[in-house]
């Protein structure tokens, strides 16, 4: 989970030891971030919860001070989740924007790589929206597949333009 999900020590061990009083933990899944089960019964839940952590943990498992922070979040990079806290995947872009630092990219910089990805998101959106509108729970799940392979369709056409743009061969 550390490796993976970035989450600090402190929060695995909190994790373990509410298993070992028999809780239900929202703990990550191969796909990502997910809560395992989260005591429901099958098919009630259509989205399992994202794993949280508070802003300390946040800024261990991202290595990164308050000042930072504060900064990337003014620039839309970093936001907390609805009700507070982080998951991983905030970890993953702090980690990220940070090493981008190291190059001298500022926050203000990468303004536009988030504005990029936002109108991505929207194109996936709206291919899938009718599908997670539809009654049928296969369509809606249908719907969270076809997310994900849009998603990483995109990636890897975003990596090729910049290679081809670049005239470079990541791979």
């Amino acid at each position: 989970m550390q490796r993976d999900y970035y989450l600090p020590l402190k929060v695995i061990r909190e994790h373990l030891e509410a298993l070992e009083r028999g809780e239900q933990v929202q703990l990550p899944s191969a796909g990502g971030p997910r809560d395992v089960h989260d005591g429901s019964p099958e098919g009630e839940a259509d989205r399992p919860a994202t794993v949280r952590i508070g802003r300390a943990e946040f800024l261990a498992a991202a290595e990164v001070g308050e000042k930072e922070l504060e900064e990337w979040e003014s620039y839309g990079l970093i936001s907390s989740l609805p009700g507070g806290g982080y998951d991983a995947d905030a970890v993953t872009v702090a980690k990220l924007v940070a090493d981008l630092g190291r190059f001298g990219l500022e926050p203000r910089h990468l303004r536009a790589v988030k504005a990029a990805a936002d109108r991505e998101a929207g194109l996936v959106e709206q291919v899938v929206a009718p599908l997670r509108r539809h009654r049928n729970p296969q369509t809606r799940a249908h719907a969270e597949a076809t997310t994900k392979e849009l998603a990483e369709l995109s990636v890897r056409l975003h990596s090729a333009l910049i290679q081809t743009a670049l005239g470079v061969r990541l791979h």
